[in-house]
């Protein structure tokens, strides 16, 4: 059964390329969902599929791409299912 997280990502996180190499990433893992900036400079995002390609992008968002620093990410339960992965507006 698919699974579908809500995470938000702390740190020096915009700016550094994040949201794009989360997109990359989730896509060669065939998850689906979604990525946006926040107007508090934190990334939101949402990623929906099997559990274990889910925890290897949840695994991956703790580092993120060379030249951020991720101090916090918080992950809660959510609901949703996407056909692709795609940015959104920041909010």
């Amino acid at each position: 059964m698919k699974v579908t997280k809500h995470v938000m990502v702390h740190g020096r996180v915009q700016g550094v390329g994040f949201r794009e190499y989360l997109r990359r990433e989730a896509q060669r893992l065939g998850v689906t969902g979604w990525v946006r900036n926040r107007l508090d400079g934190t990334v939101e995002a949402v990623v929906h599929g099997w559990p274990e390609d889910v925890d290897k992008v949840l695994n991956w968002v703790r580092r993120g791409p060379p030249a951020a620093r991720v101090t916090a990410v918080h992950v809660n339960e959510a609901t949703g299912e996407f056909d692709t992965f795609e940015h959104r507006p920041s909010n």
